[in-house]
């Protein structure tokens, strides 16, 4: 028996006139799957330089972060996912590099598409922080 491999990863939450940005993935075993944007914590990283990394990959714009959310540990069947999750904003205008779709959807309406199982505890978080805002 093998140990799964332990990946870390960062997401960013990006919040706009009471809407989150939802991002759908592209490619791989999980395409068509929507996600927050982010990616793995490279050797050497702290998750914030990660997921300023990422976001500059992902969505060609620079972010500031303005705090963590939650961090999720997740069992996916090939693969243990530790994620951290911060607020974040954008310092500029994104532009859509690998993602196939992306939507800003309402805090109380979340859960219109087909999240990674490993979201499910952050959209709870954000609804939970939506309700004492």
């Amino acid at each position: 028996m093998s140990m799964k491999k332990h990946i870390r990863v960062a997401a960013a939450i990006f919040k706009k006139d009471g809407k989150i940005l939802a991002t759908q993935r592209g490619y791989g075993g999980y395409k068509d799957w929507w996600e927050f944007p982010g990616g793995k914590i490279e050797e050497g990283e702290s998750p914030e330089e990660a997921l300023r990394r990422e976001i500059r990959e992902e969505l060609m714009t620079e972010i500031a972060i303005d705090g963590h959310l939650i961090t999720v540990d997740y069992e996916y069947p090939e693969f243990f996912i530790t994620m951290d999750c911060y607020w974040c904003r954008t310092l500029g205008d994104m532009t859509f590099v690998e993602h196939e779709d992306a939507r800003w959807l309402p805090v109380g309406d979340l859960w219109q598409v087909k999240w990674l199982p490993a979201d499910f505890e952050v959209l709870k978080a954000i609804e939970k922080e939506g309700e004492t805002a």
